[in-house]
């Protein structure tokens, strides 16, 4: 890959296994120079893993990571600690407490060594610009909704001023306003960034475009590398078709000679039967014509084998990128039939509302962050106990949450569909883990060994197989950590459930494509109801 020497990224022969032995990647050979790439790739094909390589959180196996300058990296899952303050998110604590003390009157050398006099107005402007003007830096990260704790995260490594930036899913549970100041930020940076990211949005500001599983870069954006993709897979079909066709014509060729042959043996044992020449001739002409046949036999097989394999190299190279084959229950529920009513609700959060949902409705629930959104949908599940009011679920429901912690870690995966489908047996829990790319030893493997991506999978597998089947989802951000290909068979799976949906998410591309018929959003006096995506989150977070 092109690009300025200075603060590059280079991988060369990359190899990493985690300790049971399963491979993530090898031979790997990767060079991200000065600017904007995304790295893009099916879940599970190591782009976490590659960019803790690159941080230094993880040892490769074999090869080599060198990185020029100063690297900040975000994880998925950014640790936070109910008790530290945005302070120290930020890193800044030291030289607050140090300013703090020489304000009092600390002459001592540590204190002096310590400060950076500049430094709460350095924090405070970070913040700012990513829309935290109202987040004091002594506010514990408790008080933090998901969204503005993943804000406090980018503005430290903002903050920090690295030479290499490596982002992991940034966009996860993030406002509308939120990701509009991420594009911003990531639009203005000019340094060398890497960003894994399934937000199409954000992609399209990237200078290039790094597949992870085809181990090519693309100097373009998302759209520009699909155009790219899209005539190549027409490029490889049309070769399936002319390899499918070579190899019926071979097939046809060897039988059309398998009869001449058989037609020609048949006429000289009817010469040698006849005795029509002297048998010693006879005989080298059978031999000769056994001869020719055989050659003529291990031509056309040879001719015909050379087909199939041409036939199997073009299917592979036309054969798409895996996907989960999401089937969600097709429970039906009747047009006006109350799924879900909300009578005087006051949740934990202090948000109110009332609703009826009935029959399969699809209801948006939108708001930023720190509206109460999760706060209302743990309430609906029983999770949470209302402050007042009444929930009343009239039909077998499920609930995915964004932290994903349905799962016991400590099981397999076959275990953890059990332990919701008692009465289902292993084949068939096997089977529908394979629909999510769980196939073989994957099935067997801890939950806690899962990537963010592959935990998302295995929840939806687990849930999707609960019984009774759930005539009523609700989700909280469902296209979080899921990859392109996901997020589109998540879509067109959920456009075809029969029953109700309840979806909490910023990503408006995907609601849309679900088909919403309500949008609500979540305010401090209630829900109120819009006409469809075009309706602004305006709600003031908590």
């Amino acid at each position: 890959m092109s690009g300025s020497v200075s603060h590059s990224v280079a991988c060369a022969g990359l190899s990493f296994a985690w300790p049971d032995g399963e491979p993530v990647f090898e031979g790997l050979d990767f060079a991200f120079g000065a600017g904007r790439t995304g790295l893009i790739g099916v879940n599970g094909s190591g782009k976490s893993t590659l960019l803790r390589l690159v941080a230094g959180e993880l040892r490769p196996t074999a090869g080599s990571v060198s990185v020029t300058g100063r690297v900040a990296y975000l994880p998925q899952n950014l640790p936070l600690g109910a008790s530290r303050t945005v302070a120290d998110l930020l890193g800044v604590t030291p030289a607050r407490e140090a300013l703090h003390a020489i304000e009092r009157g600390d002459v001592s050398e540590a204190a002096y060594d310590a400060v950076v006099w500049d430094v709460e107005e350095r924090a405070r402007a970070e913040l700012d610009r990513l829309g935290l003007a109202g987040v004091d830096l002594d506010r514990t990260v408790a008080t933090l909704s998901g969204g503005q704790a993943v804000m406090v995260g980018l503005a430290a490594r903002f903050l920090a001023g690295p030479d290499v930036l490596l982002l992991d899913e940034p966009t996860n549970n993030l406002d509308l306003d939120a990701r509009r100041r991420l594009y911003d930020a990531v639009a203005s940076w000019t340094r060398t960034l890497v960003v894994v990211s399934h937000d199409r949005a954000l992609l399209e500001l990237v200078d290039q475009v790094a597949d992870l599983p085809a181990r090519r870069t693309f100097g373009g954006t998302l759209s520009e590398y699909e155009e790219v993709l899209a005539v190549e897979r027409e490029a490889a079909e049309r070769a399936v078709r002319t390899a499918g066709g070579d190899l019926r014509r071979q097939r046809r060729e060897l039988a059309e000679a398998q009869v001449k042959l058989a037609r020609r043996q048949r006429y000289g044992q009817k010469m040698y039967d006849q005795k029509r020449e002297p048998k010693v001739i006879m005989q080298e002409r059978r031999r000769q014509a056994q001869v020719s046949a055989g050659k003529h036999r291990a031509t056309h097989e040879e001719r015909l084998a050379e087909a199939r394999e041409r036939l199997a190299e073009a299917q592979e190279a036309a054969r798409a990128e895996a996907e989960i084959r999401v089937e969600l229950p097709g429970t039906e529920v009747p047009a006006g039939r109350d799924v879900l009513v909300l009578d005087g609700l006051r949740t934990a959060a202090g948000r109110a509302g009332d609703l009826v949902v009935r029959g399969p409705e699809r209801i948006a629930l939108l708001g930023p962050n720190g509206s109460g959104k999760t706060t209302l949908l743990r309430t609906i599940t029983g999770e949470l106990e209302p402050a007042e009011g009444l929930v009343r679920v009239a039909v077998p429901a499920r609930y995915l949450p964004q932290r994903l912690d349905v799962l016991d870690d400590a099981l397999s995966l076959v275990e953890n569909v059990r332990a919701l489908a008692p009465s289902a047996s292993v084949n068939a829990i096997r089977a529908r883990l394979a629909r999510f790319l769980f196939r073989g030893d994957r099935a067997d493997r801890p939950a806690g060994t899962l990537s963010g991506g592959e935990r998302f999978r295995a929840v939806l597998a687990a849930l999707l197989s609960a019984e009774p089947p759930p005539q009523l989802l609700l989700l909280d951000e469902p296209t979080n950590n899921l990859d392109l290909a996901s997020v589109a068979r998540l879509s067109q799976a959920l456009s075809a459930y029969r029953g109700a949906l309840v979806v909490a998410s910023h990503d408006l591309p995907f609601l849309e494509s679900v088909g919403m018929t309500r949008w609500l959003t979540v305010e401090p006096d209630g829900l109120r109801e819009g006409a469809g995506a075009a309706g602004d989150e305006t709600a003031e977070p908590c």
